[in-house]
């Protein structure tokens, strides 16, 4: 059996099995890229909840294992060549995850087609739906000068945009179904059911997104990890 007793983060969160993956995360729209990722590639893990409400992401054993003090990480302890691997940041994740499997992640010209779509969410769509989040959702609104959230409207638009014109005759963003969908398609839940942001994005007016985040969330290894890891 995997002995990760050397990892510090083990201690506030036990294995509850020590050769399976461990994660810790929270049902954010970054966090479930994670574990939807993990069901829809049949990985055997252990989903930890990283609260926000009690400040987990800032204790000394979180900041062991992700010094970014961000959700989600991973601890797999049959890494690369068969010894511990802590990572985080979610794109590095789901890039590992889909090379470890072998799945959702093509070869040839088309992996970096899927990579670049990645990038996209990671660079563009994750910062910039967050920051509609920000203004539109949370503290942000009563911020009494529009120009901000005019901003981050606007640019959310053109991502969106951007989004709809590569689904044109496609189902999936870089053809098959892939890593950047499992990336994608929690933010655009995000965005049209939690920020409830749609008449400001545009999403009415979005020929091919709107039935392109229906097919995503009717996967079922989708649903599954968007309950995961389970609230207290």
């Amino acid at each position: 059996m995997t002995d990760l007793s050397s990892f510090p983060i083990t201690e506030r969160w036990p294995p509850q099995d020590p050769s399976a993956i461990q994660l810790y995360s929270l049902t954010t729209p970054n966090g479930v890229k994670v574990s939807i990722a993990l069901e829809e590639m049949g990985l055997t893990y252990d989903a930890h909840l990283v609260s926000f409400s009690t400040n987990d992401q800032f204790t000394p054993e979180f900041l062991s294992l992700n010094p970014n003090n961000k959700i989600p990480a991973i601890l797999d302890p049959n890494g690369p060549g068969g010894t511990p691997l802590a990572l985080f940041e979610s794109g590095a994740i789901l890039l590992y995850l889909a090379e470890k499997t072998g799945q959702f992640l093509p070869d040839g010209p088309r992996r970096w087609e899927v990579i670049q779509w990645l990038m996209l969410q990671m660079g563009g769509i994750g910062p910039m739906f967050g920051q509609v989040g920000f203004f539109h959702h949370f503290a942000g609104k009563e911020i009494e000068d529009p120009r901000p959230r005019q901003r981050y409207y606007d640019e959310a638009r053109r991502l969106l945009g951007v989004l709809d014109r590569q689904l044109e005759g496609q189902d999936w963003i870089a053809g098959d179904y892939s890593i950047a969908d499992i990336a994608i398609g929690p933010w655009l839940r995000t965005i049209r059911d939690f920020y409830q942001a749609s008449s400001e994005v545009g999403w009415d007016d979005l020929a091919n997104v709107p039935a392109y985040l229906d097919r995503f969330l009717a996967r079922p290894a989708v649903q599954r990890g968007l309950t995961i890891p389970a609230r207290d």
